[in-house]
C-alpha cells in the first residue's frame, strides 16, 4: 500500500475527493479542511493499492495538485486494516509488478544527480577497484563494484527513453560520462603516486593476474551478463525490492574496467587501457539495452493486465467500478 498526503487549493477539494472515492483500490480517506498553511488549503489524506497507485498519480496531476498543491507518496510497511486488504483485493494485478512510473522519474532524478557525493563514490570506488587491480584481489574487485553509484545514472537514462524525457536523459549521462571520467583521471594520478610509493609495479599490472584478468579482455558473457543485471536491476526498482541492486552492482565489470583502464594508462599500457574501455562500454550498453527493454515489457504487460480486468469488471459492474 501507498500512503498519500495531499494539499488541495479549496476549491478543488471537492473534485479531488470523488477522484479518489471513485479510483478502484483507495481507502482510509482524510478531509482536514484548512489545515495547510504553506501553500494554504486543505490536507487530504488517503490510502492507495500500488496496483491503483500509478493511475491515482496521473489524475491527481491532471487536476493541477502538483502545480498548486502537494503531493507525498509514502510506501506503507504494515498496515493492519481489513479495509486496506479489501482495497488490495480491489486493484487491478499484483503490487509486485505494478509500476509506480512518478516515483521511479523521481527516484533515478535523484540518482542521477551530478553531486559531490556521488563524484566522491565514483573515484573512492575506483581507486579500491585499482587496488584490487595491481594485486589481483577479487574481493577489493567485488567491494569496489558495490561502492560503484553508477547504476543510479544508467536507470535515469533508461527511464528517460521510456517515459521520453530529454532533461533526464542529459542529465543521467551527464552523471555517467563526468563521473567515469573524473573518477579514471583521479585513479590515474592516484596509480601514479602509488608507484612512486613502490606499492604499484607494472610488473605486477603485467602478471597473469589469474582473478582480475577477464576485466581488460571482453567476451560474449560480458555482454550477456550486462544484460541479465540491467534486466533485474530494472526490475529491483520498479517493485521496490532495493536488496537485489547488491547484486546487480557486483555482477558487472563497470567500476573495475575503468579502474584497470587508469592503471594501464598510467604505466602506457594502451593495449589493456583499450581493452579495458571496450568491456566498460560494453557492459553500460548491455545494461541500458536490457534495462529499457525491461521497462517498456512491464509497461506493456500492466496496461495488458488492466485492460482485461476493466473487461472483466464491465460486465459484471459494482460500486467500485470506474466510469468509463
Amino acid at each position: 500500500m501507498l500512503h498519500l498526503r495531499m494539499i488541495v487549493p479549496p476549491e478543488r477539494t471537492r473534485s479531488t475527493v470523488d477522484l479518489i472515492e471513485s479510483t478502484v483500490g483507495t481507502t482510509h480517506l482524510v478531509v482536514l479542511p484548512g489545515a495547510a498553511r504553506d501553500p494554504a488549503g486543505d490536507v487530504l489524506m488517503c490510502d492507495v493499492a500500488r496496483e491503483a497507485g500509478d493511475e491515482l498519480l496521473k489524475s491527481l496531476c491532471e487536476l493541477g495538485i502538483d502545480q498548486d498543491g502537494s503531493i507525498a507518496v509514502d510506501d506503507i510497511g504494515l498496515s493492519l486494516s481489513k479495509r486496506a486488504e479489501a482495497a488490495e483485493d480491489e486493484a487491478p494485478g499484483e503490487p509486485a509488478d505494478a509500476v509506480i512510473w512518478e516515483q521511479l522519474t523521481g527516484a533515478t532524478h535523484e540518482e542521477s544527480s551530478l553531486s559531490i557525493t556521488y563524484g566522491a563514490f565514483m573515484v573512492l570506488a575506483t581507486m579500491i577497484a585499482a587496488c584490487g587491480v595491481v594485486l589481483d584481489n577479487a574481493i577489493l574487485i567485488v567491494g569496489a563494484m558495490a561502492v560503484g553509484p553508477e547504476f543510479g545514472p544508467v536507470a535515469g537514462a533508461c527511464t528517460a527513453v521510456v517515459q521520453r524525457a530529454p532533461r533526464l536523459a542529459a542529465r543521467s549521462l551527464t552523471a555517467l560520462l563526468v563521473g567515469f571520467a573524473v573518477a579514471i583521471a583521479a585513479t590515474t594520478l592516484f596509480s601514479l603516486g602509488m608507484d612512486a610509493l613502490d606499492l604499484f609495479s607494472r610488473e605486477r599490472l603485467d602478471a597473469e593476474r589469474p582473478n582480475t584478468s577477464f576485466i581488460w579482455q571482453p567476451d560474449p558473457f560480458s555482454f550477456v551478463v550486462a544484460l541479465l543485471a540491467g534486466a533485474a536491476g530494472m526490475l529491483s526498482l520498479t517493485s521496490a525490492k532495493s536488496g537485489a541492486l547488491v547484486g546487480v552492482a557486483i555482477s558487472v565489470t563497470t567500476v573495475p574496467a575503468g579502474a584497470n583502464a587508469a592503471v594501464a594508462l598510467s604505466y602506457g599500457e594502451l593495449g589493456q587501457m583499450w581493452g579495458s574501455v571496450e568491456q566498460l562500454l560494453l557492459n553500460l550498453l548491455g545494461i541500458m539495452l536490457a534495462g529499457v527493454l525491461t521497462l517498456y515489457v512491464q509497461k506493456l504487460l500492466w496496461r495488458t493486465q488492466r485492460g482485461q480486468w476493466l473487461r472483466t469488471k464491465s460486465r459484471a459492474p459494482g460500486p467500485h467500478t470506474p466510469k468509463p
